[in-house]
């Protein structure tokens, strides 16, 4: 095991070449497009949470994973880690933001935000983009210097998204912000509810959900509202978007399928409770979590009918958001544990047991695994050799 160093190193070349920051634009893990990076809230601007290049891990691979190395960030992790350009970034409920070589672990820089930092970063083009409680800032991605920071004065809970020069996020003052992502200059904000979830920003069109119930589609530029759909409960999952279909759980128990042009319901599909986690979608599959007070479920429902393909049952809630890479679903549990479940049968192919609740996201990049779990560590994981 490896355990990283509190110390300031020079910014390394990682995995032989200095590796390029998505850029925004298509989903890399919708269109396939080579992919090895993890740069915001699962993976891409439609969330798809997939990673479509990993070759390393895979069903017949991933039970031999161990730990590479641990961060001991000596606080919770609910915030999801990112990974680009080499570099793993993440915050805590202290309110730093840190970050670390990829490879080792190694700190390379810690920004101290004043208030909790619960979601996750957002790197473009050599920015750093993160929210914390009443401020979202932009850092430089290599030293971690201020560039600037938007003041909301209500808690950001929402993983902010950026597409064409712009940051969106949600706020619990009831509004929907875009703000110019060189400047932090508010461009528009549209009233809704608490929106805790992070947007999906597909062909110009802004997707999220809302405490007041309802899934909306805003023009990306404007702010106009293209369509809302009305659910039974407020909305605190993110949506992914796939093959032109919104999808999102509900805290109504629901997970919904809805038309992105439309805003049509397509299907939707009951859970046993609450579905806090965010769906990943990958080979025509929606994998989501569902809330449980005593265990929570992993389910794999088909993409075009919702119909139930599988479920894995944990021993507590499912909040994390799965991520899907080469036939193999990762995901945490409030049982402090972190999954690898077969993509196709549901069949568990490993798990590691951490000290408390795991309800961040894991992001699997390079063939690592990386998670964070509210034991106060980050962990990351590799094949033997690799």
């Amino acid at each position: 095991m490896k355990t990283a160093a509190l110390c300031c190193l020079s910014l390394p070349l990682i995995f032989g070449t200095m590796l390029t920051a998505q850029a925004p634009g298509p989903c890399l893990g919708v269109s396939k497009t080579t992919y090895v990076n993890w740069p915001q809230f699962h993976s891409d601007l439609c969330h798809t949470g997939y990673n479509a290049s990993e070759s390393i891990l895979s069903p017949a691979t991933v039970g031999n994973m161990v730990i590479d190395w641990t961060y001991r960030s000596g606080d919770d992790g609910y915030s999801s880690p990112v990974v680009a350009n080499g570099i793993l970034y993440f915050g805590t409920d202290y309110g730093n933001v840190y970050a670390l070589n990829a490879a080792t672990g190694a700190v390379l820089w810690n920004y101290a935000a004043i208030y909790p930092v619960v979601s996750a970063p957002a790197v473009v083009n050599g920015v750093v983009y993160v929210a914390s409680y009443f401020d979202v800032y932009a850092l430089d991605a290599a030293t971690g210097t201020k560039l600037w920071s938007f003041n909301t004065t209500y808690p950001v809970i929402s993983s902010p998204a950026v597409a064409n020069g712009i940051i969106y996020f949600g706020c619990d003052d009831y509004n929907f912000y875009a703000l110019d992502a060189a400047t932090g200059t508010k461009l528009w904000s549209f009233t809704s509810s608490d929106v805790d979830g992070s947007p999906a920003v597909v062909n110009g069109v802004v997707y999220f959900g809302s405490a007041d119930n309802n899934v909306y589609a805003l023009n990306a530029a404007t702010g106009a509202k293209l369509w809302s759909y009305k659910t039974g409960d407020g909305v605190f999952s993110s949506p992914a978007v796939a093959n032109g279909v919104v999808y999102i759980g509900s805290f109504d128990y629901n997970v919904y399928a809805l038309n992105a042009t439309t805003g049509a319901k397509l299907w939707s599909y009951t859970a046993e409770n609450f579905v806090v986690s965010s769906p990943a979608v990958a080979n025509g599959v929606v994998y989501v979590g569902s809330e449980g007070f005593e265990d929570g479920k992993i389910y794999a429902l088909d993409a075009s009918t919702g119909a139930t393909l599988w479920s894995y049952t944990t021993g507590r809630s499912v909040t994390s958001s799965p991520a899907v890479a080469n036939g193999v679903v990762y995901v945490g549990s409030d049982d402090g544990n972190i999954y690898a479940l077969n993509a196709a049968t549901g069949a568990k192919l490993w798990s590691y047991t951490t000290g408390n609740f795991v309800q961040s996201s894991p992001a699997v990049a390079n063939g690592v695994v990386y998670a964070a779990s509210d034991d106060h560590n980050l962990y990351a994981f590799h094949l033997p050799g690799h």
